[in-house]
Order: C-alpha cells, then structure tokens, then sequence
C-alpha cells in the first residue's frame, strides 16, 4: 500500500507499506527512509523512526535514511580527483562533511519505479551543482522482505564523472523495545579498526583490535567493566568489496531476538548512539534517549578519499556500484 505522508514545499513524500518474510515495514520517500520496521511476534519497532514527517524535518538523525553520495565524513569537506580540488558542504560543527551534507540524498524525495507486496525500487539522481561532488550520480535504492526474516538492501550507482561514491543505510536498531541497547550483545567480525581524531576524523593509523574495547570478535556486550562506551568508529572488514557475508551479529537476551549482517562492503561504522536526542516521540510514542539504539553502516571507510591505504571509494562513468546488505532477524 501506498499513502500520503506529508509534503515539502508542495511536494508529496510517500510511505510504502511492505510485508513478507516475516517482517513488515514501512519506507519514506523521502531519503529512502525505513520509517518502521517490524518481527512477527515481537510487538515493539526493531528500528528508531518518527510517525510524523515534521519530526524528520526537525529531529531526526538520520534515523532509517539512506545517506550519501558518500556516507560518514570526509576532512574538511575536501578530496582531490585527477589532481582537481573538489569542497562539499561542511556540514558538522567540526567544519567536516558528513553523510553528503545538507542537500545529500538523505535530504530528497525519491521516485517509486518499482512495488510490490515485499518490494520497492526508488531512485534518485545526486546533482553535483547541489552538493559540489563532480558530475550527477544516479542512485536506486531496493528495500525486500525475504522469506526467513531477512530484509535486504541493494544500492546501485552510476556517474557521468569519476566521483567518490559510497551509499549506507543508516538505522538505529534495538531489539528489545528498552529504552536504550546497553545490555545487547554484539559481534564484528573484525581484527582491526580504524582510531579517530577528537573530530571523528580517520588518523590513518589500521589498528588491532586485540587487547581493546574494540575486540568484538567473539559474542559480547557492549558495555565494558568501565560501564557504555561511545563507539562511532569503522571496523575493517576487508581491503575492498566483495561477495555478500556475515559480518556482525547484534542480540538482545531480553527479548531473544537475534539479528545477523551480512554485507559486500569493506567497512562497517558501529555507532551506539550517544548523540540520540530528539524531542519528538518516537514510534512508541516516548521521547527517545541516548543510547536508545545503534548503527551498523555497512560502507566504505570513512575519508577513503583522503587516504592512499583504504579501499577506493572513487567511481568512474564506465562502472556501476552496487553494494549489497542483508539484516535477518530471528526470534530465538
């Protein structure tokens, strides 16, 4: 089913209404945003999202959206391509770009070229004379729901200029319905990550993730002796992209609801949500709070553009991306 949702400046943003595997979920137009998402038999949202598009407008960060046209941050805004300097927005406090800035795709209304019960097919195009990126870059953006609880994301792009592209979805899970995800256990499938500057900047440094808080290699919580931590940070999964595979695994004891990652991308940003602060409702219809759920970004790494030693985030026209990631969920 397809209804209203409200409208920008005289525009209508949509909400599909998908079922099948299990799952049932709801998708905005606008940023291709997974707006709620739900498990048969669990009566609680597994994902944070707004019932009213104002409070998109106003509060959310990011909460389901499809960011980009390169998700996470890049230094100072800045990236050089064939020995040109290209600037985009800087969007953060820090003066950093983040998730493609203010006019990025998370910011526009997408088209409806494909639905059925299970499945829709959005696209958009990123204008470069909107975002300073070189060149338009087309994107489509697929949401399924698959038999066995799986909900599947498929992003494809192309450009008419080499360009960097890099397109996450970025929701916050929590499958419990608690207030926050501090008791969840979690597993990255990772033996190194990547330290940050004070500004969340990449230092350059790919380090072992042994002997660290970042050591999520076997089921744990994610919570240290020291009590919750503030991750925002890559875990390296490979040195480029490849066939779709597992991992990370998120659980919840309370609830018994597991669900495992499987992804194509070299990158996966864990960030456990310390910065949620929104003074609107949420989908339960309670204000939600820090830590009231976490991200597991499936991407390139962040500042690739910047940084000789990480996988390339550049796409030149004669390539198509496509970057592939499965969430499956499973009550125990």
């Amino acid at each position: 089913m397809i209804s209203s949702f409200g409208q920008i400046d005289g525009a209508d943003v949509k909400v599909i209404e998908l079922s099948g595997g299990g799952l049932s979920a709801k998708v905005l137009t606008f940023g291709a945003v997974l707006q709620d998402l739900r498990l048969d038999g669990h009566d609680a949202p597994l994902v944070l999202g707004f019932n009213q598009l104002d409070d998109y407008l106003s509060y959310s960060p990011y909460f389901g959206a499809s960011v980009g046209r390169f998700a996470n941050r890049i230094n100072n805004g800045q990236f050089e391509i064939n020995g040109q300097t290209f600037q985009v927005d800087k969007n953060e406090a820090s003066g950093n770009h983040l998730h493609g800035g203010r006019a990025g795709i998370s910011n526009q209304i997408w088209n409806i070229d494909e639905f059925d019960e299970s499945s829709v097919l959005l696209s958009m195009t990123d204008e470069g004379t909107m975002t300073g990126y070189p060149g338009d870059c087309k994107i489509t953006c697929r949401y399924s729901l698959k038999p066995g609880g799986e909900f599947e994301v498929i992003y494809t792009c192309q450009s008419d200029k080499p360009t960097p592209a890099n397109i996450a979805h970025h929701s916050y899970f929590n499958l419990d319905g608690s207030d926050n995800i501090f008791d969840h256990d979690i597993k990255i499938n990772a033996d190194t990550y990547l330290p940050v500057s004070d500004v969340l900047i990449p230092t350059g440094e790919i380090k072992s993730v042994a002997g660290t808080d970042f050591d999520f290699r076997t089921m744990r919580s994610i919570q240290t002796a020291d009590g919750f931590v503030e991750y925002d940070h890559n875990f390296c999964l490979s040195d480029q992209r490849t066939d779709c595979r597992h991992v990370a695994t998120l659980q919840s004891a309370k609830s018994g609801i597991v669900m495992e990652v499987h992804s194509t991308e070299p990158g996966i940003q864990f960030y456990t949500g310390f910065g949620v602060s929104p003074t609107a409702n949420g989908l339960s219809g309670v204000p939600y709070q820090r830590g009231a759920g976490l991200c597991l970004e499936t991407q390139i790494w962040p500042d690739a553009p910047n940084q000789k030693a990480f996988p390339s985030a550049i796409l030149n026209p004669e390539q198509e991306l496509v970057q592939h990631t499965k969430y499956v969920f499973e009550k125990k």
